[in-house]
């Protein structure tokens, strides 16, 4: 019997053997879903970010077996069936939120997690709800511009 789970979607199935394995390396090694990055691996970064049937987790603090059975999300689950970007994904781009792109995908889907929690932000709030994730490159300004545009419907 092996360790199954869901992954944008898509009902996976990997070896029962995986499931003291963190779910960052099952998702990257095991299933080739690369859109969680390694960087910490000590939940630091927020680089891995996830939803967990609908939580906001570091992928690397979280063992395979406590996904199982679990709806797990990444940056992926965002685009639309036919690849089309999510407007906070639009907003990054027009805002130049994205530089190196290394901590975009944990951005994004604490980004959406907040504002699915919070449709309409405030500029701290949107600093508060991506504290758990380091950007080296942009010095934060430009993707809580993002966000807010997100939240406000912001067009390209």
């Amino acid at each position: 019997m092996g360790l199954s789970f869901e992954v944008d979607g898509a009902r996976v199935e990997v070896g029962e053997e995986l499931a003291a394995t963190s779910l960052l390396r099952v998702l990257r090694d095991e299933l080739g879903v690369t859109a969680p990055k390694n960087a910490c691996e000590q939940g630091e970064c927020g680089s891995c970010t996830v939803r967990l049937d609908g939580l906001v987790a570091c992928a690397c603090l979280v063992l395979a077996g406590q996904a199982r059975d679990l709806r797990v999300e990444t940056v992926a689950s965002l685009a639309g069936p036919d690849g089309a970007l999510d407007p906070l994904q639009e907003a990054f781009v027009r805002h130049g939120a994205v530089q190196c792109g290394f901590c975009t995908p944990g951005l994004l889907v604490a980004a959406r997690d907040l504002l699915d929690r919070v449709p309409q932000p405030t500029a701290d709030e949107v600093r508060e709800g991506l504290c758990g994730n380091l950007c080296r490159c942009t010095g934060y300004h430009k993707i809580v511009a993002a966000v807010l545009d997100a939240a406000a419907g912001g067009t390209p």
